[in-house]
C-alpha cells in the first residue's frame, strides 16, 4: 500500500509530464493556448495533490474539495477531468497491496460509489463551470443526485468520455493506453514523447469529448485523420523530437479554430499516473 506523500508525489508527477508533452491543441511547455498557461496547470496540480489523497475524505469529497482548491488558485476549470479520474485510481492505489491489484482495488471502489458522492460531484462539476458538461435530463448536476456516482456517469457515458470510464473500470487506460505509453517509453526512454504517443494514439481513435461538446462532430473527422497522421509519423520514428516543426503546424491549426482535445489530455495524465504508481510497488 501507497502512503499520502508517494501518491501525491506520483499524482503531481503525472500531471508535469503531461505537461511535457506536444500535444497539438492542448496547453503544453511548448505552447500555451485557450487562455491557460502551463503555470495554471502547474499550480492546479499541486492545489489539488492534497485533497485528493486526503484519507479522512471520501470519494466525492476529494473530488470536490480538489476543484475548490484549483478554482481559488486559477479561477479557471484547468484539471475537472483529471480529478474525476485521479480520486478513485488514487483510493485504489492505497488499498492496493501489489501493482496487479490496483485495477481490482478500483473496480471495488466504483462499484460502491454513493449517492452522496454523487452530491459531491455534481457541486464540484457546479463549480469548476465546463462548458456544456452536467446539462442533462437526467441528473443535472445542478440538481441533487437521486442516483450513485456510478449511475450518474452511465447516464453520461455516450457523451463524454471520462464518465465512460467509471463503467468500465478504466478499460481506456489499462488495455489500450497505457500499452501505448509503455511501448514508447522503451523504444525512446523520455516520459514526456512517450505521453505525446498516449495522446496522439487516443485522439487518432476516438472522438474528443470536449470537443464535441463545444462543436457537436464539425471537427471531429479533421481531428481524427489529422491525428492518424500524427501516430503514423511517431510509430515510425526513432529520434520524435524531429517532428517538433510538424507538430507546431497542426498544433496553430487546432488552435486557430478553437480545438482544445482536453479530455484527451486528461485520459494522458491518467495514464502516466496509472504507469507511475505501478513502478512503486
Amino acid at each position: 500500500m501507497l502512503n499520502q506523500q508517494q501518491l501525491s508525489d506520483a499524482y503531481q508527477y503525472a500531471c508535469e509530464v503531461e505537461l511535457q508533452a506536444f500535444k497539438p491543441g492542448n496547453v503544453s511547455i511548448y505552447a500555451d493556448g485557450h487562455d491557460m498557461t502551463v503555470e495554471d496547470f502547474r499550480v492546479s496540480a499541486k492545489k489539488s495533490a492534497s485533497p485528493l489523497t486526503n484519507t479522512d475524505y471520501s470519494l466525492g469529497e476529494r473530488i470536490y474539495y480538489a476543484v475548490q482548491a484549483t478554482r481559488a488558485a486559477v479561477g479557471c476549470n484547468t484539471n475537472l477531468g483529471i480529478i474525476l479520474l485521479a480520486a478513485p485510481l488514487i483510493m485504489a492505489a492505497e488499498k492496493a497491496t501489489v501493482k496487479q491489484e490496483i485495477r481490482e482495488q478500483l473496480q471495488d471502489i466504483l462499484e460502491n460509489t454513493t449517492v452522496a458522492d454523487a452530491d459531491w460531484v455534481f457541486r464540484a462539476i457546479s463549480l469548476a463551470a465546463p462548458g456544456g458538461l452536467g446539462e442533462s435530463d437526467k441528473q443535472d448536476v445542478t440538481e441533487a443526485a437521486s442516483v450513485t456516482l456510478t449511475e450518474a456517469m452511465r447516464l453520461a457515458s455516450e457523451r463524454d468520455r471520462i464518465a465512460l470510464q467509471y463503467i468500465t473500470n478504466y478499460k481506456d487506460i489499462f488495455d489500450f493506453l497505457i500499452l501505448r505509453y509503455n511501448s514508447a517509453f522503451n523504444r525512446w526512454g523520455d516520459t514526456g514523447w512517450s505521453a505525446a504517443a498516449v495522446f496522439t494514439a487516443m485522439l487518432a481513435k476516438y472522438p474528443d469529448s470536449h470537443i464535441e461538446r463545444k462543436y457537436d462532430n464539425l471537427h471531429t473527422r479533421m481531428v481524427m485523420d489529422t491525428m492518424a497522421l500524427v501516430d503514423d509519423k511517431l510509430s515510425t520514428t526513432e529520434r520524435p523530437e524531429q517532428l517538433e516543426d510538424y507538430l507546431r503546424n497542426v498544433d496553430t491549426e487546432f488552435k486557430s479554430a478553437g480545438i482544445n482535445p482536453g479530455t484527451t489530455a486528461d485520459l494522458t495524465v491518467i495514464t502516466v499516473l496509472v504507469a507511475t504508481l505501478q513502478l512503486l510497488y
